[in-house]
């Protein structure tokens, strides 16, 4: 009854073969849902081994609006990999994203508290990208002052507030976060992108805008996501997936693919597995 009920909510198929697919999917993915729960012990301390050679990092893709945060990470004296990471996590570098909750442009700056708080009064100017992006890294730099320079709680702090975060008390949400960004960074790094990482650095980078994505599937909880992420990335390690968060607070797994055929041979795969695809 669980599973048919968690079926009905995800709005799986409900008939015949895919029924069945869809109950044994349901019942991977919530079987062990503590397991998308990334330790914040682990986390902290891949940020701080992230910390410690960032200065030394470098994108391996070319990525919309580089000077913006080229810019705003030497004025702000932060990594350019973070806040290419946090932008990605956050909207996906659209300079036009608005979330439910009042969050505008790349870096998702909150309208009016937050904006005005860094000394934007205008509502328009977040939809500038590198205004937004400066803005954005001022107001990490900010949290990394209060957080000794840790990482994970100026994430945390990023996410859910900084009222809300202490080095005693990281809500399950923002400690998901973190992971969320870090994971976003790792394909910014290359790790979770061979075709950009390859067999050491390109003479000339891949083009973010060049990368495909088609949603596999969507779900209003996140740690659904991460689960169905794992499973899939274990099971078919040469395709590539990713996770976004998607308007009115879901959360949608992706495949990644640069072309037709990789496309093609990606989807192949999915279905090949039973999965239902949105």
């Amino acid at each position: 009854m669980l599973k048919m009920s968690a079926a009905n909510k995800l709005n799986l198929p409900a008939s015949g073969a895919l029924k069945k697919i869809a109950a044994l999917l349901v019942a991977l993915l919530l079987a062990q849902p503590a397991l998308a729960l990334i330790d914040r012990t682990e986390l902290q301390r891949a940020w701080r081994d992230y910390r410690g050679v960032s200065d030394t990092t470098a994108a391996a893709t070319e990525f919309p609006f580089t000077r913006c945060f080229e810019r705003a990470a030497a004025a702000h004296d932060l990594p350019v990999t973070l806040l290419l990471a946090v932008a990605r996590a956050e909207s996906d570098f659209d300079p036009r994203a608005r979330s439910s909750k009042g969050a505008l442009g790349l870096m998702q700056i909150r309208w009016p508290i937050t904006a005005r708080d860094l000394g934007i009064y205008r509502k328009r100017d977040l939809y500038d990208p590198c205004t937004n992006v400066e803005a954005g890294a001022r107001y990490l730099k900010r949290l990394l002052k209060r957080y000794d320079g840790d990482l994970h709680l100026a994430l945390a702090a990023y996410n859910y507030g900084p009222s809300r975060i202490s080095a005693q008390s990281v809500p399950d949400g923002a400690n998901w976060y973190s992971g969320y960004v870090y994971r976003h960074l790792q394909y910014v790094l290359g790790d979770h992108n061979p075709a950009a990482a390859g067999g050491g650095r390109p003479a000339q980078k891949n083009r973010y805008r060049d990368e495909g994505k088609h949603v596999v599937m969507t779900f209003h909880q996140a740690y659904l996501a991460r689960n169905l992420l794992d499973y899939l990335e274990e099971v078919s390690p040469g395709t590539r997936f990713d996770w976004f968060r998607a308007p009115l607070g879901r959360h949608q797994v992706v495949v990644l693919y640069r072309n037709s055929g990789e496309r093609t041979r990606a989807l192949k795969t999915v279905r090949s597995l039973g999965i239902p695809m949105d």
